[in-house]
This record gives structure tokens, C-alpha cells and sequence, in this order.
């Protein structure tokens, strides 16, 4: 009589299994009378190495182990968005004061949720259909679909009424769907097919919508070192980028860090709907002192979560602050098993990795025939704020949009502090095509002339500190006042501003526009003999203040026009 699978040997969160029988490779297994979740990492010789996801302590040789029979899943269903879960999906307590490692896990209590069944439900059904919404409270309609492998005919579904989380909704073919679904998290979800035409993700950023802008279901990563502001402009993407539900992971941050988040979010009015913003919002949380495991697979889990929600139709972003947390715990994972190291001790298949998370994100349209997108935002937190890293050098490869922010810029107060020199977006030809067709010729002129003179403009800038700005000609003193003019009157944003945290498209075109026309007739002026010093001691300060004013376009406009008739005025 072959023995019971059980513990043979606890080192850390390393436990050995006997026998490995027909035990596969991620396998998901569960130990000791606590029950504690691991996943089998190595078998060998009838032995199972599991690495396990939480704290072992008090787990000893010879406790029961028990196989599950699936790699590592997530449950979905209604009740995720305005919650707050670990790596693996599992709701924490409700208070983010007790945002800490092992802290208390939210009630296991049985929630009973409305369903309310889809009109003409008979017939054949296919992955993807309809078969009813779920009403939860969040401006987010919750709509329960027939999971991905299921199909045939409808023998029953349930009426308009409350169903438990183990309730059938109904039976297509010989399976029965309940509201609720496990899918393996590194397993992306299946679509019928990528959408080559790309839209604009709006982000309210000025920076980011006017220079480098990204495509709903792209990909970006935000490099920057310690103060340049990462926390904040991801928390500004999250507030204001027009995206139906937001999946903010918080990847090996600290936990008053992490808490503090969750209190924004919780106190941050939607501007979309007017309730909270953390009614559409999702955050799987996994801090820096909880088990290395679930941090590792904290990013996969919400990117499942924010899939699930795509084949509803919506719009995703996923957040994940940050990916360097992530892939030190590949690191740390690597070296336990006794994987060969390579570059600064990351494995081998660091790249891999990297490539296949943020491969994730697509415009899609889903198995039933909807339209829905998942976008794909990572900070990057290099050491020493070295861009050359293992991390950062691999994410600039897989991603359509690089957001690096610039310490000198942060430290002139500067914000955001994206750095117009090391970013790029590979998204701009195919928007360019979307604002053209939508409209706005001007959209590829504006955006050029913009790069353009900031480039030109830091160029002059080196030089000025050689020979001194007084020595360069006119018309290169006046490239240098636009260049200023553009940074504080265009791209500079404050995040605290009641008007100004977000621009709208709009406000953002008339801002620019206003600021390149003064350049243009300043440029002008000199050129008809004006002196340069005249030119500079003009007082441009309502045209700098009017992104402060109003989030109506027509007061960029106003200051234009004031402006240029302070300029008219120095003609002689």
C-alpha cells in the first residue's frame, strides 16, 4: 500500500513532498492541517519541492500535504471591484491601517448576489454570450458569461433572484456556470481576435497625451529613481485616464505605502461617475514583508482580473507598482531552486518573463463578439536610479511607451517630471491616423513642433552655459524662451489643482496652440529687428497661469490674445 502524500523536510518556504507520484509541475497543493497553498516548483526522485505562498512556521515532517489537481487560480466573480486582495486573490480586512503581513482576511461569509437573467436566453450558446448581469452596487455593470470551453444547448438557467456563490446560473451543454470561475493566472484568457486599429487611452497628463501618448490595450513602463514622483503619476493615471475599471497592484511596496493608496482610492471622488473611485477599482495588494511567492504572483493575478473584465467589454488598465519588486522576487525564487544566475543574479529567463506579462495587453474583441482592451502600466524602480539595469533595459524592449522620469526635472519641481529626451511612444503612428480621422489635423504638426523646439531648446540651453545667454543670437534666445514657455505653460501640471490634475484633449490643444503662437510671433519680432532683452522682459505670466484657471479651452485663448497685443506693442 503506496503511502499518503505528506511533508518530509521544511526549509523557509521550501517544503519537500513524498511520494511526488503523478504530482505535475505547478501544481497547486495544499500543506499541513492549516492548509497552507504552495505550488510544486521541482520533482525528482519521488521527491516534490513546493515553494509555499505562506509563513510555514509550526508545518513539520509528516503533516498531510493534499493536491488540488490545478496550477495557481483565481476566483472570479462578483465583488471584485472595491475590494482589496493578496496576491492569490483572497479578500483582506477592510481596514487599510491593517495592511500588514499576516494580517486578518476578510469574513468568509456567504454573499448572496441578484442575478438577473439575459432576454432570450434558449437555444445554442458559445464561449463569451450573455447570460445575465449581476447587480453589485458599482456603477460597473457585472455581466456573467458563458466561460471560455463551454458551449451547447441551455436546459435550465435561473430566474431574476438571489443566488449563493455556489448557486448554477445555468446549464450550457453538460456543464454547469455558476457566478463564479477559476482561471489558471498565468494562462492568458482566449480572444477571437487582436484589433490592429488603435484609439487614445486618455490619461489627463498633459506630458504623456501630448508627447508620448498611449493606444487603449498597450503597454508603458515608468522608470524612475527614488522622488521623481512614480506613485503620484500612477495614482493620477488610476484617477483620470478614461478607463472603465482600474487594477492597481501593489507589488512589493511598503505597507503604510500600500495603506495609504487604499485610502485615497477610498476617499477620491470618480470623476466619471460622481460616487468613489474605488468602486470601479481593484487592488491586489502584496507588501513588501508578505510571503515572496504571492508577490511573485501578484502581477499575473491582477492582469487575470483585468481580463476577466475585458471580455465584459470594458476597458482595463492595469497598474502595477512596481515590476523591479516582481522581479526580485523571480530573483529570489531563481536562487532557491539553485537556477543559474546571469545578470546581476536575475535568472535567465528574466526576459521571458517580462516579455510575457506585458504580451498581456491587447485591444481585443473577446469570444462574444465585444470590444474591450487591457492596458499595461509598470513602474520600474532601478537601483540608484541606474537605466541600465537588467530590468529596465529588458521592459524598454516589450513595451509600446516609455514614461522616464527625469530627477532633475523632479528636483526643479518640475512635475511630471517626464523627461522629453529619454521617453518614446511606438503608438504615434497609428494614433496620429485616429485624431486625423477624428478630426484634429493639427494632432502630428502640434505634437512635432512641440519635440522639436524642446529639443532644439536643450540644446541651446548646454551652450548658454558656456558662452552665456546674453552671447547667442536673437533668434536663439528666443528659442530658448519658448522652450520655457512650452514646459510651464503646456507641460507642467499640478496634481493638487482642482482644475489643472486633469486636462481634457481640448484644453490640452488650446494650451499648446496658445503657447507656439506667442513663440511664433516672438520669434517674429526679433526677426524685424526688435531687441531680444525687450522681447524676454515682456511679463508672460497669464499665459503660464491660464492652465491654472479654468478647465475651459476658451481661457487659453483669452490669455492668447492679451498676450499678443502686449507684443504688438513693442513694435516701434
Amino acid at each position: 500500500m503506496s503511502r499518503p502524500l505528506g511533508v518530509r523536510r521544511v526549509v523557509g518556504p521550501l517544503v519537500e513532498l513524498e511520494p511526488a507520484g503523478d504530482l505535475a509541475m505547478a501544481e497547486l497543493v495544499e500543506l499541513g492541517p492549516l492548509r497552507l497553498p504552495g505550488e510544486v516548483v521541482g520533482l525528482d526522485a519521488g521527491r516534490a519541492t513546493v515553494q509555499a505562498y505562506e509563513y510555514t512556521g509550526g508545518l513539520r515532517p509528516d503533516d498531510p500535504a493534499r493536491r488540488l489537481g490545478r496550477p495557481l487560480s483565481a476566483r472570479l466573480g462578483p465583488g471584485l471591484l472595491g475590494g482589496i486582495f493578496d496576491g492569490l486573490l483572497r479578500p483582506l480586512t477592510d481596514a487599510p491601517s491593517r495592511l500588514v503581513a499576516g494580517g486578518p482576511r476578510g469574513p468568509e461569509t456567504v454573499q448572496r448576489w441578484r442575478f438577473v437573467p439575459a432576454d432570450g436566453l434558449a437555444g445554442e450558446l458559445r464561449p463569451g454570450d450573455l447570460l445575465g448581469t449581476v447587480r453589485t452596487g458599482s456603477p460597473i455593470e457585472h455581466r456573467v458569461l458563458v466561460p471560455p470551453g463551454v458551449a451547447g444547448a441551455v436546459t435550465m438557467h435561473a430566474g431574476d433572484g438571489d443566488l449563493g456563490p455556489d448557486d448554477a446560473v445555468a446549464t450550457v451543454g453538460s456543464t454547469s456556470v455558476g457566478l463564479f470561475e477559476h482561471w489558471p493566472v498565468r494562462t492568458p484568457r482566449p480572444v477571437r481576435a487582436r484589433l490592429d486599429d488603435v484609439e487614445p487611452l486618455t490619461t489627463g497628463q498633459r506630458a504623456l497625451d501630448l508627447l508620448f501618448p498611449i493606444a487603449r490595450g498597450s503597454s508603458a513602463a515608468v522608470p524612475g529613481g527614488f522622488g521623481t514622483g512614480k506613485t503620484v503619476l500612477l495614482q493620477q493615471l488610476a484617477k483620470w485616464c478614461d478607463a472603465d475599471v482600474i487594477v492597481y497592484v501593489g507589488c512589493g511596496e511598503r505597507g503604510n505605502e500600500m495603506a495609504d493608496v487604499v485610502a485615497d482610492l477610498r476617499s477620491l471622488e470618480d470623476p466619471r461617475t460622481g460616487g468613489r473611485l474605488a468602486e470601479r477599482t481593484v487592488v491586489v495588494a502584496n507588501t513588501s514583508d508578505m510571503p515572496m511567492m504571492a508577490r511573485e504572483a501578484s502581477i499575473y493575478t491582477g492582469v487575470t482580473v483585468a481580463e476577466y473584465y475585458r471580455d465584459m467589454g470594458y476597458d482595463v488598465v492595469v497598474i502595477a507598482d512596481s515590476t523591479s519588486r516582481w522581479a526580485e522576487a523571480l530573483r529570489e525564487f531563481a536562487s532557491r531552486t539553485g537556477a543559474l544566475p546571469v545578470e546581476e543574479g536575475y535568472p535567465a529567463d528574466l526576459a521571458s518573463a517580462l516579455a510575457a506579462f506585458y504580451e498581456r495587453a491587447a485591444a481585443v474583441t473577446t469570444l462574444g463578439g465585444r470590444h474591450g482592451s487591457v492596458t499595461v502600466v509598470g513602474a520600474v524602480s532601478p537601483p540608484g536610479g541606474d537605466l541600465a539595469e537588467p530590468v529596465t533595459s529588458h521592459t524598454q524592449r516589450f513595451v509600446r511607451c516609455l514614461w522616464t522620469l527625469d530627477h532633475d526635472l523632479a528636483y526643479a519641481r518640475h512635475y511630471p517630471a517626464v523627461s522629453w529626451a529619454g521617453s518614446f511612444s511606438r503608438d504615434i503612428d497609428g494614433l496620429a491616423r485616429w485624431h486625423a480621422r477624428n478630426g484634429d489635423t493639427n494632432w502630428v504638426r502640434r505634437r512635432a513642433r512641440v519635440a522639436a523646439l524642446l529639443a532644439e531648446a536643450d540644446r541651446l540651453a548646454d551652450l548658454a552655459q558656456l558662452v552665456g545667454e546674453g552671447a547667442l543670437p536673437g533668434r536663439e534666445r528666443m528659442v530658448l524662451l519658448s522652450g520655457r514657455l512650452v514646459r510651464e505653460g503646456a507641460l507642467q501640471q499640478s496634481a493638487l489643482s482642482p482644475v489643472d490634475a486633469s486636462s481634457s484633449p481640448a484644453k490640452t490643444a488650446a494650451l499648446v496652440d496658445a503657447v507656439l503662437a506667442v513663440a511664433d510671433r516672438c520669434q517674429q519680432l526679433v526677426d524685424s529687428g526688435v531687441p531680444a532683452v525687450t522681447v524676454e522682459e515682456v511679463d508672460f505670466g497669464p499665459l503660464l497661469r491660464a492652465r491654472e484657471e479654468s478647465a475651459d479651452p476658451g481661457v487659453a485663448t483669452a490669455r492668447l490674445a492679451d498676450i499678443l497685443e502686449r507684443l504688438e506693442g513693442l513694435l516701434p
